[in-house]
């Protein structure tokens, strides 16, 4: 019986042994395999903005792995694009400018061995960034310029502003800024009101440039407004104070103290709209302004939670004693009811993280204390009194709290 169990242990190991043998000497003249495969065909060509979907039929060959293409975007860079032979159609784009490009195409083995090559023209339509620079919009700011561009496909783009650097004597960036949104608009601030030359170009990221729209601009002038000149100035249809025996009130949204105590109002009114209202002292053209919601406070953390503001609207008035209103739930930039203006809809950012509340990074953390900043249209008429209206909050209460409120603007 001991004889008979090593003989079987011996045989099963043979087999072992020679059947991995086997499996690697097919797999070596599978890689080795220096039979160049068939071309692709038939193939045509579906142009878009910056570059072109390849379709095609594949080669009946036994050892193909993928297809390749070749081709150059500008006069400095050359790409490769490939697609497996689970597919037949590949994608090349990154061109810099609608043209005809010459796209060359190889069927590669699993040997990498390539088929003769298949020459294809392509003429993409005008790439996205080029698109988008033509409707760069460059005007004065509070502070410095304004920067407006139509992104229509939504495409990834950087849009990078510049400006005379005193100390090499060049244009060089001062913003860079990066998205895939359709309507871009922002702000460069740090500026006197002398006049600065600005520059805007867009790239792409397969480094793409376009011209570069230069233009000489005097920023506006822009001041923090004063808020020794704040004042609460109370209407019927404001909300009650909550926590007012823990020093909770309006006066505290200007006293620059960034932490507990704050403005609160009463839980349990069942009013849509959570609002105070306050003087600034005197009319200011505001330019933008900065909110500071609550975060940790005797070790809890409130952040994107509890009554902190989601959604809110801000009015203003420059009337000498505005009247009360009863502000709408819903309205839009522009809108006047009463005394009041619309300023602006505004939504506070998302967390950094991208974690629900209650699982706060300390990233997401940072962006609290560092307040959320907003810019009020240039369009936006003088005024000299606030109302804030907080529509919903992170933590669908009914009651709100803000800890702190700055502006800047023009005061003069």
């Amino acid at each position: 019986m001991q004889i008979a169990k090593h003989t079987f242990q011996f045989i099963c190991l043979a087999v072992l042994f020679f059947s991995c043998g086997r499996k690697d000497s097919f797999n070596d003249i599978v890689l080795q395999d220096p039979t160049r495969p068939g071309q692709v065909t038939n193939v045509q060509v579906t142009n878009y903005a910056g570059g072109a979907l390849i379709s095609y039929t594949l080669p009946k060959s036994k050892n193909l792995l993928y297809v390749m293409a070749e081709y150059r975007i500008n006069d400095r860079v050359q790409r490769q694009s490939k697609a497996s032979y689970y597919t037949d159609t590949i994608r090349v784009d990154g061109f810099e400018k609608s043209a005809i490009y010459d796209v060359t195409l190889y069927a590669v083995s699993r040997a990498e061995v390539r088929s003769e090559p298949v020459v294809v023209k392509v003429e993409p339509q005008t790439p996205s960034y080029l698109e988008a620079f033509g409707t760069v919009a460059i005007q004065r700011d509070f502070g410095g310029v304004n920067v407006a561009v139509r992104n229509t496909k939504k495409q990834a783009i950087g849009v990078i502003v510049i400006t005379d650097d005193e100390t090499t004597g060049k244009m060089l960036p001062v913003e860079q800024y990066y998205t895939e949104a359709e309507n871009i608009n922002f702000s460069v601030r740090g500026f006197d009101t002398l006049e600065h030359r600005f520059g805007v170009y867009i790239t792409d990221r397969w480094g793409n440039i376009s011209d570069t729209l230069i233009q000489a601009i005097k920023p506006i002038y822009e001041t923090l407004v004063p808020k020794e000149r704040f004042s609460e100035y109370r209407l019927a249809s404001d909300s009650p104070l909550g926590a007012t025996g823990l020093g909770w009130n309006t006066a505290r949204l200007w006293d620059n103290i960034l932490t507990d105590p704050g403005w609160h109002t009463e839980a349990g009114q069942g009013k849509p709209l959570q609002i105070c209202t306050f003087s600034m002292g005197a009319g200011v053209k505001l330019s933008r302004y900065k909110i500071w919601e609550r975060g940790e406070a005797y070790g809890n953390d409130y952040s994107y939670g509890h009554g902190n503001p989601k959604q809110w609207t801000l009015w203003g008035s420059s009337a000498a004693a505005p009247r009360d209103a009863e502000l709408p739930l819903n309205s839009n930039y522009g809108d006047v009811v009463g005394d009041w203006v619309n300023l602006g809809n505004f939504d506070c950012p998302p967390p950094p993280s991208g974690n629900p509340p209650g699982q706060t990074t300390p990233a997401d953390l940072a962006a609290v204390k560092a307040g959320f900043e907003f810019n009020i249209p240039l369009d936006a008429p003088r005024v000299k009194f606030i109302r804030l209206a907080v529509k919903n909050t992170w933590g669908n209460a009914d009651f709100a709290h803000v800890m702190e409120l700055s502006f800047w603007g023009n005061t003069n």
